[in-house]
């Protein structure tokens, strides 16, 4: 039976649990911008090494998530959150005082083990904390932290590290997360039913992190070293070949890491596809917009960081209103819209000019993340819908982990290309010039044309991923959530997981 519909929703304890996923999400886009002060200040020398703050910070998360759909199983939503607390409050303590760059990175790892179950177990507790019928609404919030945390990231990044030192971006985290974690100590409770005869199968965790981490590893340094490079080629086949016998096993032990049955249910399937193709699109965005503001147009990084900023306020103020809509509409026209406004808006960045207007660009940005906010909560919390109670963590867990690696692969596919088309625009534009008559501002001139041609290119790119995806959300249904229709789920998903628990 859904327990949603029985009790009035914990209001206080989701309260403690939104303060600990902001800081979380706040902090998985906090350090970019701040490498290159990190390097100076720490004597790094090479680039590729401070990136592991960033890469490994993902690695961590992409290994973990996966393991979080039997940690929400196994282990009470109080304990678990309380854990996840303590590491993160430790990593950011260890990362704010960090003497040398190893302890930094450490800190950053640490970080990542607590926040990866941040967002799954948080889902999952919406999900048994609100009727199926009010979900949008609940999801709506939830992706107001999920969304608008780590958006706002950047700005608040550029603008501490030009007038105060990095460490700033961990010492005021670190106080928020000790209030979370002594909030959650103070105030919460179980919500959810515990598996205490669930059991974790060791080799799926060992093909997982071979898996995810490969392909992650191996998409994020294609885009610096190249995709024919040994390492790069070598992490991705094993990691492709580690995820195969992974999908294998999922679907021939009785406790599967990932429970893959969750794709029998069509409306879950179909969201998912179209969230991973979003993702694709919305990743890459996040990336080509500050390369052509930052480096077509000169603009310092905390002032795109401002430029930006609209749009992620816009999503924020968007995401609790798109979850009432959907409450009341249903998926398929909020996606619709949404997509044809993303698309659009996809189209005016392809035409971004050298000379394009500040008020342009953050136009035509603000309007592709309104687009993009009334797509992505909708299409998944429907999905979400059509599953057991019991399958939810798998549901959650298999979002999560898909979103993240499909961005990471579609973001160094995108800079790929955008590299690509750059290096033979500017073999182009080069070869129509005389040499002798170049001089160091129409060399830059030169410059700026061929990676404002690249990433006109990769914008294209976008767009025709983003109506793959348009044409995806025509077919989407509105799953019923009648009291009659989740009383049979969820006795149907009951009979289905129970009897392999118990042997």
């Amino acid at each position: 039976m859904d327990t949603s519909l029985q009790k009035k929703p914990p209001y206080l304890m989701i309260a403690i649990l939104f303060v600990g996923a902001f800081v979380s999400f706040l902090n998985n886009s906090l350090l970019n911008v701040a490498l290159p002060s990190i390097m100076v200040d720490l004597d790094i020398k090479d680039y590729s090494t401070v990136q592991w703050l960033a890469t490994g910070y993902m690695l961590v998360s992409g290994i973990l998530i996966p393991a979080s759909a039997f940690l929400i199983t196994r282990f009470s939503n109080r304990s678990l959150f309380i854990s996840s607390m303590v590491l993160f409050t430790l990593g950011t303590a260890l990362a704010a005082f960090a003497p040398n760059f190893g302890l930094l990175l450490a800190g950053r790892m640490i970080q990542a083990a607590g926040s990866s179950v941040m967002g799954p177990l948080l889902m999952n507790i919406m999900l048994v904390s609100f009727p199926r019928e009010k979900r949008g609404t609940a999801m709506g919030i939830f992706g107001l932290v999920m969304i608008t945390a780590p958006a706002i990231g950047p700005t608040l990044s550029g603008y501490i590290v030009e007038y105060y030192d990095w460490r700033l971006l961990f010492e005021m985290i670190l106080p928020l997360a000790v209030i979370s974690l002594l909030l959650a100590v103070w105030k919460l409770e179980n919500v959810m039913e515990q598996n205490k005869n669930a059991t974790l199968d060791y080799l799926s965790v060992v093909l997982s992190s071979i898996g995810f981490g490969g392909l992650l590893y191996g998409v994020s340094s294609a885009s610096s070293d190249g995709w024919d490079d040994t390492i790069v080629l070598t992490t991705i086949i094993v990691g492709g070949i580690a995820l195969i016998v992974f999908i294998i096993r999922q679907l021939k032990i009785d406790q599967p890491l990932l429970d893959l049955r969750v794709y029998k249910y069509p409306m879950f399937a179909l969201g998912s596809v179209i969230a991973i193709v979003n993702a694709v699109a919305m990743f890459s965005g996040m990336i080509l917009t500050p390369a052509y503001v930052q480096n077509v147009r000169g603009i310092s990084p905390l002032d795109s960081g401002l430029m930006m900023l609209p749009g992620a306020i816009v999503m924020g103020i968007m995401s609790p209103i798109t979850g009432k809509l959907f409450d009341k509409f249903g998926p398929r026209i909020l996606g619709v819209i949404g997509l044809t406004v993303t698309g659009v808006s996809t189209y005016m960045l392809a035409h971004l000019q050298i000379d394009s207007s500040y008020t342009y660009i953050i136009l035509v940005y603000t309007l592709r993340m309104l687009g993009m906010s009334m797509v992505m909560m909708p299409i998944m919390t429907n999905g979400l819908n059509q599953l057991p109670t019991v399958l939810n963590p798998h549901g959650t867990a298999i979002n999560n982990t898909a979103q993240q690696v499909s961005g990471s692969i579609g973001t160094a596919v995108l800079v790929t290309i955008m590299n690509s088309v750059t290096k033979s625009e500017a073999k182009s534009l080069m070869a129509g010039v005389d040499p002798t008559t170049l001089t160091e501002a129409s060399t830059a001139l030169l410059t700026q044309q061929a990676l404002l041609a690249g990433i006109q290119y990769s914008f294209y790119v976008t767009l025709a991923i983003n109506i793959v995806a348009l044409v995806l959300a025509l077919f989407v249904k509105r799953v019923d959530t009648s009291e009659e229709v989740v009383r049979k789920l969820d006795q149907q998903g009951n009979r289905q997981i129970k009897p392999a628990a118990q042997q």
